[in-house]
């Protein structure tokens, strides 16, 4: 009986549906009052919020000797904090970039931007993970590729595709019959920047410094 209900009294559970009623109030209140972000995807500051409110309102509900005033306290703190930090970010565009970060631009015009992979601390296998996962076989497609300032990707194609690199694993020999390659053009195996002059397939890659060079290829129509 210790391991199924503890060293609490009976009257306990009685109060405990007392505590859990407020404590759902307290949630409803607080989420209502940071705004809709709070029931979508969220942002640091939300993430951040939604977690301190959890730790608050875990203690008294489970231990029968802490008071739920407290909670009522950090909940106020926390709403009050949040709409001040959304009353910031409408007013200055470099507060919102502080303390919500900013839009990361991964691959623009089919090349992949190492140096803000390397900000992002997203791997290369991960951006072409993310691109297969939205229909992307070829960075020829891509316009822009953003990850948001929230953590989620934003795919922008390119209304007329260009050759490529192509973005699926290089094992998967069978998929390579869905492109058609492009002899008189090429592009380097990690950022995907052209070369269009094969006579300089030995140069150094001006964008990553990778020495590897493979012919682009595009969708067959």
């Amino acid at each position: 009986m210790r391991i199924l209900v503890g060293e609490v009294p009976a009257e306990f559970f009685i109060e405990l549906l007392i505590r859990a009623f407020f404590v759902y109030l307290i949630l409803l209140i607080s989420m209502r009052a940071m705004g809709k972000r709070m029931s979508s995807q969220l942002g640091r500051n939300e993430l951040a919020a939604l977690v301190s409110l959890a730790a608050a309102i875990g203690v008294p509900l489970m231990a029968p000797d802490r008071g739920i005033l407290p909670a009522f306290v950090i909940a106020f703190v926390l709403i009050a904090t949040e709409r001040f930090i959304a009353s910031m970010n409408c007013r200055s565009e470099r507060f919102e970039n502080y303390s919500q970060g900013r839009v990361s631009t991964l691959v623009s015009d089919g090349v992949v931007n190492m140096r803000e992979l390397a900000k992002s601390r997203l791997s290369h296998e991960r951006v072409f993970a993310q691109l297969r996962s939205n229909g992307v076989l070829q960075l020829g497609t891509v316009a822009r590729f953003y990850m948001e300032a929230n953590g989620s990707f934003t795919l922008v194609k390119n209304p007329e595709p260009t050759p490529g690199l192509c973005t699926l694993p290089p094992w998967d020999h069978a998929m390579r019959d869905c492109f058609t390659e492009h002899a008189d053009r090429q592009v380097c195996v990690q950022c995907g920047i052209p070369q269009k002059n094969t006579e300089q397939t030995l140069l150094i890659c001006p964008n990553c410094g990778s020495k590897m060079w493979v012919t682009a290829v595009k969708e067959v129509d």
